[in-house]
């Protein structure tokens, strides 16, 4: 499920976590990373989840009308469509799904007031209202309906937000990610495949590549930011923004635990990482100090990378 660009950036939070706090605990540190990205298979679940209230308020709100002494037309003769949706019953008869939610606790119960907020936002949308005036009835229908509403509700939603990261503080972050795995697994529902049931990790040598990352930062964390320091002429230390650093010695404990990782793209992944969890300033500082010191490393003989094309230019 998780990939490389999305474990660097966990590594990198545990990281500079670890170091802010000054725990010296390497196993500690390492069970932190393997938590966070257990978490984040935890999300794609919980996120999946969240279909089935969404149809039982709409069918609660028809039981209602019906219900009602003098019910409207619409109320005594209501449209089904989105009640009967073929996805949503294809996803609360998936037993893998119900035992992951039930064993993880992973529940929407405490959340009521935004799963009706959300359906109001639903129901009062464009989307919904064409897909529920088509005559259209097809599975590939029910399932671009689910994808419409977590592309347009659940992005930038700052309600659903604040629950994930009072749930979790191993989701913050992970919500843009975690989305489009779902939505992946939509699709393949539409074609017929069933829904995905991700391993945490894409390639079973990832895992050992995340902790193996980790691990090098941290034993060789002393010895590369005094090899930073070194770099920065007439620069003061406590000068330099923290995560810059952090990132630097990551990418310098890459370069030369992984000799098969081009040197490009370690440079290149922690300079977009810099992007995100630093200053404007930071993807020039990364990128250009990053590649002095590998470039000097591998010169001297201490990077030693094997295969075509690992080197930058």
């Amino acid at each position: 499920m998780l990939n490389r660009r999305l474990l660097r950036i966990k590594a990198f939070k545990v990281l500079y976590a670890n170091e802010a706090s000054e725990s010296q605990s390497l196993d500690a540190a390492c069970k932190t990373l393997l938590t966070s990205c257990e978490w984040t298979r935890n999300l794609y679940y919980f996120l999946l989840g969240v279909c089935p209230h969404l149809v039982q308020i709409a069918q609660d709100k028809i039981d209602s009308g019906k219900s009602k002494l003098r019910p409207t037309p619409e109320e005594a003769s209501p449209n089904m469509k989105f009640v009967e949706n073929e996805f949503v019953k294809l996803l609360v008869q998936d037993d893998k799904i119900l035992n992951y939610c039930q064993k993880h606790g992973l529940g929407w119960a405490d959340n009521d007031i935004f799963l009706r907020k959300l359906f109001n936002s639903i129901i009062s949308s464009d989307y919904y209202a064409e897909y529920m005036s088509s005559p259209k009835k097809s599975l590939k229908e029910d399932c671009k309906l689910f994808k419409r509403i977590f592309e347009e509700e659940f992005e930038d939603n700052q309600m659903l937000e604040d629950i994930l990261e009072e749930m979790s503080v191993f989701w913050i972050d992970d919500l843009e990610y975690t989305l489009n795995v779902v939505l992946r697994s939509i699709d393949s529902v539409s074609a017929g495949n069933g829904f995905n049931h991700p391993d945490v990790f894409l390639k079973e040598d990832d895992r050992d590549f995340a902790l193996r990352l980790l691990t090098a930062c941290i034993q060789n964390y002393d010895e590369y930011a005094a090899i930073i320091a070194e770099k920065l002429v007439n620069w003061e230390p406590d000068r330099l923004v923290s995560t810059d650093c952090v990132l630097v010695i990551m990418g310098l404990a890459e370069a030369v635990a992984f000799p098969s990782i081009p040197v490009k793209v370690t440079i290149n992944e922690y300079v977009e990482i810099s992007k995100y969890y630093s200053t404007p300033k930071s993807r020039t500082f990364v990128n250009g100090l990053l590649d002095t010191i590998i470039q000097e490393k591998s010169a001297s003989g201490q990077i030693v990378k094997s295969g075509r094309g690992l080197f930058t230019e």
